[in-house]
Formats: structure tokens, sequence, C-alpha cells
């Protein structure tokens, strides 16, 4: 039988919601902020738990909160994801047909690309190819803009990625719309979009995963095959070398 639910549980859930997605640390400040306003016992290492009893009241509802790894820095995030619509089109409510389009062909770029990124004059280039109706460029800026306000995409110098919160309510959408190039990682088992691969054997791992496992090895192998790590990883040293400055591409 599952735990009963609390008004500290619904207020998380209510709160994680309103965010879209929240980072680890910031979901366990949430965690004792609402155990503590609605009188509920409190342990800092239950997390989990907490959110495994609001899981369970979930399930019948076909929604999850799910947690996820930030592939810029390797930290926990978590968000709410609908798994009765693991689609595109669950964004249907929020944004236009031809903005739609316009994602849908950005993860496309972002996805099939060589390092999990792509360039503003990439995805611009799009803008007027549409099949829903040609957006101007302007336009474009302006929609792009929104979805790195409403977090589906992330930007860093004109580069657009996969916001964290795009890859924990699309995982499955992606594994299963893009199954000749997409890959989990073989360290955290997440969603790999930025990754270095293993030339040998082809298993790819997220820079964070990277740099955590290969930590203090002077002679980084893969963890699947031994062979040697091909890919300069940032933080890393090789055999007494400097470090590295180069990011391998996936």
């Amino acid at each position: 039988m599952a735990a009963q639910m609390t008004d500290a549980h619904r207020r998380f859930l209510q709160v994680l919601m309103s965010n879209g997605i929240t980072e680890g640390s910031e979901a366990r400040k949430l965690h004792q902020h609402c155990c503590e306003t609605d009188k509920v016992y409190y342990a800092h290492d239950k997390l989990d738990d907490f959110i495994s009893t609001i899981n369970s009241h979930l399930q019948p509802l076909f929604m999850q909160i799910r947690k996820g790894i930030s592939e810029d820095n390797g930290r926990a995030h978590y968000a709410v994801v609908n798994l009765a619509e693991t689609e595109v089109t669950k964004m249907a409510s929020d944004y236009t047909e031809i903005e739609l389009e316009l994602f849908r062909k950005t993860m496309d770029l972002i996805i099939l690309s060589e390092n999990g990124f792509a360039s503003s004059t990439d995805i611009l280039n799009l803008a007027d190819q549409l099949k829903t109706r040609k957006m101007k460029k302007k336009e474009a800026e302006q929609v792009l803009k929104v979805f790195v306000e409403d977090k589906w995409l992330s930007e860093k110098n004109g580069e657009y990625t996969l916001h964290t919160r795009c890859i924990i309510e699309m995982e499955q959408y992606i594994l299963s719309n893009y199954q000749d190039v997409a890959r989990k990682c073989n360290i955290c088992h997440s969603l790999a979009i930025q990754s270095q691969v293993c030339e040998s054997c082809g298993i790819g791992m997220h820079l964070p995963c990277v740099r955590k496992y290969f930590r203090g090895q002077t002679e980084p192998r893969c963890p699947k095959c031994n062979e040697f790590w091909s890919c300069d990883t940032p933080g890393v040293s090789r055999m007494g070398s400097p470090q590295s400055s180069t990011l391998g591409a996936r």
C-alpha cells in the first residue's frame, strides 16, 4: 500500500510543476521547506523516498517526477513528466504549429550533430523552409528565445542544445525516433546528447561523467571494452601530461 500523501507532498509537487524543472540543491531545500511548513517529519537524506511517495500517487495519472543529470555540469535536476504524452506534441498547448515545427527541426540539427549543438545560423536558415509556412528570421529568433526561457533549449555564444528539462521529458521520444544516433550514458544511464564516444566499441559518456570516471587515472580506458579512451577530456590528465583543453566529439 502506497504511503499517504500529505500537504507537504502536494506543496512540493505544485512548486515542481510550476518551475518546469528544479535543480537538485533547490529540490532539497524545497523538501525541507515543505516538511517544516506543513509540520511533516523531515529527514535530509530522504528526498528520494519523499518523491517516491508522490510518484506512487501520480502513477494512475500517468505522471512521474523524474531525475535527470545536467550535461553541462553533471548536477541532478527534477522534473514532472507526463508519461501519456511522450512526443513533442505534448508542447502543443503552449506553442503554435509552426513553432513546434521549428522546434522539431532544431532538435534534428542538435541530435544529428557531431557535438550535440546547433548554431543559431543553421537554425535560422531553416526558418524559410518550414512546411507550415515560412517564418521570418526575426520571428524565428524570438521563438528560439522563448524556447530558452521555457527551458526546452539552452544557448551559449550562439550555439543551442537541449535543456536538461527537454532531455528528461523527451527521453523516450528521442530514443524511439533517433535510434541510429541516440544513446544513453554508460555511467549515469541517462540520455546523452553531448557526449564522448569510444572509438572501439561505440559507448558514450557525458563529459561530467567522463571527468568523474577517469579522475586520477593516468591512462583512461573505456569502462566497457578497456581500450584506450582517445577523446581529449578537459580536466583529465594523461600520463602526467598537462590537462587537456579540447572537447572530443560524440
